[in-house]
């Protein structure tokens, strides 16, 4: 995947917005945030890279594989919702 463009740096932005208002506990921001991404086509390409870019800066970080990382965060979600994640 090449760099992104001028546009989709903006769905980040805004999903990154979203994130960082829902945990400073303003809720309407967030709300107002999210509806003012032009689609869901737009809102779900956003917070995908946001994922992607959130889980390379772990990656690079910790010195882990993608896998690795991935199998982590999923036994942690599993964790979370309380019930054993699915073998993959």
């Amino acid at each position: 995947m090449s760099g992104p463009t001028p546009e989709a740096a903006e769905l980040v932005q805004r999903a990154a917005g979203v994130i960082a208002a829902k945990h400073r506990g303003d809720l309407a921001g967030a709300e107002d945030l999210l509806a003012a991404f032009p689609g869901e086509q737009a809102r779900t390409l956003g917070f995908y890279l946001l994922a992607d870019l959130a889980l390379g800066l772990v990656r690079a970080s910790s010195g882990q594989s993608m896998d690795d990382l991935v199998r982590e965060l999923s036994l942690l979600i599993a964790a979370t919702a309380g019930r054993p994640p699915t073998p993959s």
